[in-house]
């Protein structure tokens, strides 16, 4: 009886199953990596200046738009340059010891290397912009940040916790003035919910659960 598959056929398929579990393996090792060690829930993250967010937000109530400039505008919230810190600390702790790196990154004219915090693998698409425009408040995803001394990553960023999020946007929003209050959420009544729904267009969930709306 004839072959079905010559053995060139045959040696294709083979190569092309290898090929196959190379990929997944690989991709396997890229989640494992991204997730790495250096940067765990609660656990807070190592910076080049120990920057308080529970002194600057919290105690003296600094908004979040002072630092972080392009939130509403951009798909990076942005990280403070060096000159936005000088603006105060050009005259208040000038000599302390904490602050020789931001001295020094004026002086030599080279940004500060903040080192991320919330990171997502270059497969997903965020935009920081869309989310404060649509009514989710920050401590949505980075938790009471005003109440920490060192930062740490509230979530896990994993899908899952992105998608129950989508699944009931309505469960998630606020009117746009309370985007950037630390406070906790007041509930909304139904008809207030479902009103911010219509204004920021939450209605179809199936939108926002599709693959294409994070990955691109």
């Amino acid at each position: 009886m004839a072959q079905a598959f010559s053995r060139r056929s045959v040696l294709a398929l083979k190569l092309l199953f290898i090929a196959a579990f190379l990929l997944i393996v690989a991709a396997i090792a890229a989640a494992r990596w991204y997730s790495g060690p250096d940067v765990k829930v609660g656990q807070p993250v190592t910076q080049p200046i120990p920057f308080s967010h529970k002194h600057h937000a919290g105690d003296d109530g600094i908004d979040c738009r002072y630092c972080h400039a392009s939130v509403e505008k951009s798909a990076f919230a942005g990280l403070p340059s060096t000159r936005i810190c000088l603006t105060c600390h050009s005259q208040l702790y000038r000599d302390s010891p904490l602050l020789a790196p931001l001295h020094a990154s004026a002086r030599d004219n080279t940004p500060i290397r903040w080192n991320r915090v919330h990171d997502l693998p270059d497969f997903v698409y965020f935009d920081h912009s869309i989310h404060v425009n649509k009514g989710v408040a920050c401590v949505e995803c980075h938790g009471r940040i005003d109440q920490m001394p060192l930062t740490w990553r509230e979530a896990s960023l994993e899908m899952q916790w992105c998608l129950q999020c989508h699944r009931n946007a309505q469960q998630h929003i606020r009117p746009l003035s309370e985007v950037f209050s630390m406070a906790d959420r007041q509930p909304l009544s139904p008809q207030e919910t479902a009103r911010l729904a219509r204004q920021y267009r939450l209605q179809d969930t199936r939108r926002l659960t599709d693959c294409s709306t994070c990955h691109r």
